[in-house]
């Protein structure tokens, strides 16, 4: 929005914005080296207990004899786009002038591929610094149908998955995400409701719905994350890339009677009638 090479001031430019001068010119800081390490351990510990909130995760920090705080392991929960999954009445930290949709997973039987998606964003560490994760999910196969690894939570990398995701695979029924605010904008909201789907909101009560999408964050940090130290975003999307190419063509899934998770997405599909 700033140019700096414009004839106008940057001071009227911000102005004209309705931002202040102050904000124009900050740079923000990269985390420190402890607080890398320490988000690291944080995410070890939410894949293991992911009904923990950050007063259970400090008693576990301090029982490994790290003397943090509480606001601070919050604050780096909230960097990180991790929460409880656990009843309560928000599930991710949303804008508070975004709409937020109703929930219609609650009594539906998922009973085939592309009846319902679900759209999730998770933490990936590198050796220095972190990317974030946001990938579409069919509910009924648990194939990943698109993703996108990106520097920051921003809509844009919500929409360009879902987008992606419907010109490969077709319009799903319904489109499930939690209330985080790159899920909330209108960028996103418009590319789910244009398509013709249906989107649904995890709410109070609706956490257990979640379960699955952890499960497939589980198996991608554990089985590659974690066994790799990623140098640049560009390595981290690379190899991303690779390891879900071979999770969805290769890696039998115990939910899905040992099929992988394309061969359960295929047979899941609905017979369209023959044409006459």
């Amino acid at each position: 929005m700033i140019c700096r090479d414009h004839p106008i001031p940057i001071a009227q430019q911000a102005r004209l914005l309705g931002m202040s001068r102050s904000a124009v010119y900050y740079l923000p800081r990269p985390p420190s080296a402890a607080d890398l390490a320490l988000m690291r351990r944080i995410d070890a510990i939410h894949l293991e207990h992911p009904f923990m909130g950050s007063r259970q995760i400090v008693r576990v920090l301090r029982r490994e004899g790290l003397q943090v705080g509480r606001l601070h392991v919050r604050t780096l929960m909230r960097k990180m786009g991790l929460h409880a999954l656990a009843p309560q009445p928000g599930t991710s930290q949303r804008h508070p002038g975004h709409k937020v949709f109703p929930y219609l997973l609650r009594t539906l039987a998922i009973v085939r591929s592309n009846q319902v998606w679900a759209l999730d964003t998770t933490y990936i560490p590198m050796a220095r610094g972190f990317v974030y994760l946001t990938a579409v999910v069919d509910v009924f196969s648990r194939r990943i149908l698109a993703h996108r690894v990106a520097i920051t939570l921003e809509a844009q990398h919500a929409v360009e998955a879902i987008q992606e995701a419907l010109a490969r695979h077709g319009i799903p029924e319904i489109v499930n995400t939690d209330q985080g605010s790159q899920f909330t904008a209108q960028d996103f909201v418009d590319a789910v409701q244009n398509s013709g789907a249906q989107l649904s909101m995890d709410g109070r009560g609706a956490w257990r719905d979640n379960v699955f999408v952890e499960r497939v964050w589980r198996s991608v940090k554990y089985e590659r994350v974690y066994l790799r130290a990623y140098a640049s975003v560009r390595e981290a999307r690379a190899d991303i890339g690779q390891y879900i190419d071979w999770y969805n063509r290769e890696r039998p899934h115990s939910s899905q009677d040992g099929n992988t998770p394309e061969q359960a997405y295929l047979a899941g599909l609905p017979i369209l009638p023959e044409a006459a």
